[in-house]
């Protein structure tokens, strides 16, 4: 194996580098950026270029060449064909980048195109996944002893029971932040006592459902769809089909049916701690005590309130159990692949959320609510 050489001798007004040697990765002297920063010099004195000598070249030292060639040729250049070939092969790869087509002026329509058909796209394959669903639920009826309670309990238990103390706290924080901030407005206008009301319909109408949404989306939906997606990569999936098993059956249907069920729970719970954590700061803030916060709560706040609540969770639930199981069962058998659908089923869930609240809000918004009619 002979190493690659630089010999240069001064021709007249010129510089005449002569290379010679194995030009490969293998061979290349170390450090390479040393290399090629000699190599740059000499392009910069419009040095003449013999490769005739060169025993083999591949494509990294021919990249190198390139490169410190400005990525053009050079205008006295001695090579052999394959050498040249080499050459052509890594000239055309840059070029081929380099002459990228300029993006025409109306390329948002374009990407605002591709964004609606892959919307609708994605829309059709959740509407077939809730077909299937019904389809399993219909199936359960009859079968009821193929019921998958083990995957269901799992769920509930990994989505539901673990995800309690984060809900706790958080609505417990909200709470205290939401009514310290208030009480400091309210006690402006002597408007004390109401502090009850604005945290009650606050919490248990809007903030509890969202907050619990947002965590549950970001905690059980990104693992709903990282366990999918790790299972299509590793083939298990298709070894379910082989086997005959019910991929909806038994990985999509116990995951909405779990989450649906546990987000109300979630929801009463997350709620109970941030009027908790509301009658506290108020206490301390405002000096209410606990026993007429307790005792007015139930009167300012009207019990559909806390239905809406309710309702909020279970449809909550459904869309980010619906949207990661989507999102898992769409990843390629690639790492890179699972981790972007993961980050997409989140974002797609929360914003899918919010929708949800937001059509809530239209279609609720004379119950519950003082003066509505």
């Amino acid at each position: 194996m002979t190493d690659a050489t630089i010999i240069t001798a001064r021709q007249g007004e010129r510089v005449q580098a002569t290379l010679s040697g194995e030009w490969t990765l293998a061979t290349l002297p170390t450090p390479i950026a040393a290399l090629e920063a000699r190599l740059r010099a000499l392009t910069e004195s419009q040095a003449s270029w013999d490769l005739q000598g060169i025993l083999r070249l591949d494509s990294v030292a021919a990249l190198l060449l390139w490169r410190s060639w400005g990525q053009r040729w050079p205008d006295a250049l001695a090579a052999g064909a394959a050498q040249r070939s080499v050459l052509a092969r890594v000239a055309d790869i840059h070029r081929d980048r380099r002459a990228a087509p300029r993006r025409p002026h109306f390329v948002w329509l374009y990407d605002l195109g591709r964004l609606v058909l892959r919307a609708r796209k994605n829309l059709v394959d959740i509407v077939a996944l809730i077909g299937q669903l019904l389809l399993d639920v219909g199936y359960l009826f009859a079968h009821p002893r193929d019921f998958p309670w083990r995957e269901f309990s799992a769920t509930l238990y990994k989505s539901g029971a673990q995800a309690l103390p984060v809900t706790a706290l958080v609505g417990f924080l909200i709470g205290i932040v939401l009514s310290f901030l208030s009480s400091l407005q309210l006690k402006a206008f002597g408007a004390d006592i109401y502090i009850v009301n604005l945290l009650g319909v606050s919490i248990i109408r809007e903030l509890g459902p969202v907050i619990v949404a947002v965590l549950v989306a970001g905690r059980s939906g990104s693992a709903m769809t990282a366990q999918i997606g790790v299972m299509r990569v590793t083939e298990e999936i298709d070894a379910l089909a082989m086997m005959g098993v019910s991929r909806s059956l038994r990985l999509v249907f116990p995951k909405v049916a779990a989450l649906s069920l546990a987000m109300p729970l979630l929801v009463v719970w997350c709620a109970a701690a941030g009027v908790f954590g509301g009658m506290v700061a108020a206490n301390l803030e405002m000096g209410l005590s606990y026993a007429y916060f307790i005792d007015a709560l139930p009167r300012v706040v009207a019990v559909a309130n806390v239905w809406i609540g309710i309702g909020k969770g279970f449809f909550f639930g459904l869309v980010i159990a619906l949207i990661a199981c989507h999102f898992g069962l769409k990843v390629r058998p690639n790492t890179e692949s699972l981790s972007t659908k993961t980050t997409t089923a989140v974002v797609t869930a929360i914003t899918l959320v919010i929708i949800v609240d937001a059509v809530f809000a239209v279609f609720t918004r004379h119950i519950g609510l003082p003066g509505a009619m």
